[in-house]
């Protein structure tokens, strides 16, 4: 059993202060402030280009920023310290492959001065049964577990999580579920991106929402939820779309199969005219706003405002 990490205090163990990036004459953070603190999952989430990728190489010591700072256990992300005590997952990895995956296991454990043992990361990435496979012969998803196990490999007090479950099953998926939970129990951290918005909604304990290089949103799955108005119906019914989205009060409307998914600031109105306009309407279900509906909300509204700007 691994044991818990001692800190100090409840100091941040990743941290961006002021933080600016350019490139050239493209700005891709523009002064933004974000931590993660001891025990905590946090979800970086954004639209493409909102300046996810550079604030986590910013953490990693990957690039430098051009003003403000970036702090890794208090300390240079770039130095020996920081990085035996962290772990990351990268879409951008590039590992040989001609090595067998427990050889990967084995070279990456090496640089690291307490790593976990093999068959505990192995086991932990679900790749008991293929460690003598080439990774030049493994799967998308195999690949995807083959890097997770290597971050794991240090026993890191800090997780760097970029799309990690990007080309998993379902069961895969929640397995890995599973022991980011563990971790965090454990009083590991965890910084995670992704774009399954159900993920974050499970796994985080605070959700950091960016766009344009700044932070537009920062709370718990609950406290960014309850910051969109309305509630989502969904039905089956033969009315036109059009004609859904005009009704009083709808924000928005889609098609998904058989069914129609509106979302509306006063649903019971916009229940009562679905009824009125098609009495054969089915399946309906009416709930809260879930984090997809917040993270769309959020992200449209800043979109506006640098339209209008």
């Amino acid at each position: 059993m691994t044991s818990t990490p001692s800190m100090d205090d409840d100091r941040p163990v990743a941290e961006l202060r002021r933080a600016v990036k350019r490139y050239g004459a493209v700005t891709a953070l523009a002064g933004i402030d974000f931590a993660v603190r001891p025990g905590e999952v946090v979800a970086l989430l954004g639209p493409n280009g909102a300046g996810k990728t550079t604030a986590v190489q910013l953490l990693l010591g990957l690039v430098r920023a051009s003003a403000g700072e970036a702090r890794l256990f208090d300390g240079d992300p770039r130095g020996a310290a920081a990085r035996v005590r962290t772990g990351a997952m990268l879409q951008v990895s590039k590992v040989p492959e001609t090595l067998k995956v427990r050889e990967h296991v084995d070279l990456v454990s090496s640089y690291y001065p307490r790593p976990l043992p093999r068959r505990e990361v192995m086991a932990a990435a679900g790749l008991e049964e293929i460690g003598d496979r080439l990774f030049g012969k493994l799967s998308g998803g195999q690949r995807q577990r083959v890097l997770f196990a290597l971050a794991l490999c240090g026993d890191p007090d800090l997780l760097f999580l970029d799309e990690p479950t990007v080309g998993l099953d379902v069961e895969a998926r929640r397995a890995f579920w599973t022991v980011i939970g563990e971790k965090a129990r454990q009083g590991r951290s965890v910084l995670l991106t992704t774009h399954y918005l159900e993920e974050a909604d499970a796994l985080a304990d605070r959700i950091v929402m960016i766009g344009r290089g700044q932070v537009i949103a920062e709370g718990t799955p609950a406290e960014i939820k309850a910051r969109v108005a309305g509630r989502k119906v969904r039905c089956r019914t033969a009315l036109p779309l059009a004609e859904v989205a005009a009704l009083p009060g709808v924000r928005d409307a889609r098609r998904e199969g058989e069914l129609t998914e509106l979302f509306a600031a006063e649903a019971e109105r916009a229940v009562f005219e679905l009824l009125r306009r098609d009495p054969e309407l089915s399946a309906l279900e009416v709930r809260g706003a879930d984090l997809e509906e917040a993270f769309l909300t959020l992200t449209r509204s800043e979109t506006a405002q640098e339209v209008a700007a």
